[in-house]
């Protein structure tokens, strides 16, 4: 089966019957949301032969704005998913800011490479 990656003419909607979850979300209404994914069958009830997923999201506040969050949490329970919840931010708050700091490296290499192609008529 292939999957529905964007483009144009890759319009495949089937249904993986086999990887199917239910989803349940926790927040503190504060600054975490856990998403809990169980497993499900079909029908709907739980498949209890795969394990449950947990995801943590989050919001880092930049001066641009808020920038979305989210990484898996290595967990079993939902208590356990809560005391990952903030090491996992921290760790991909740092994923964050070096790719920023790669992405201003990349714009500041492109901005030079730009202005040295600049001609000025009477200059050698």
């Amino acid at each position: 089966m292939s999957d529905n990656d964007g483009t144009p003419g890759s319009n495949d909607f089937i249904v993986d019957k086999d990887n199917l979850y239910r989803e349940e979300s926790v927040t503190d209404l504060k600054i975490a949301t856990i998403r809990q994914l169980i497993p499900v069958t079909l029908d709907g009830s739980d498949d209890t032969s795969r394990t449950t997923i947990f995801l943590g999201s989050t919001q880092l506040g930049t001066p641009q704005g808020p920038i979305p969050m989210q990484a898996e949490l290595e967990a079993t329970t939902l208590e356990e998913a809560m005391e990952q919840f903030p090491k996992a931010m921290e760790v991909e708050t740092l994923k964050v800011v070096e790719n920023l700091k790669r992405m201003q490296q990349m714009q500041e290499q492109q901005k030079s490479a730009s202005d040295s192609r600049i001609i000025m008529p009477g200059m050698n």
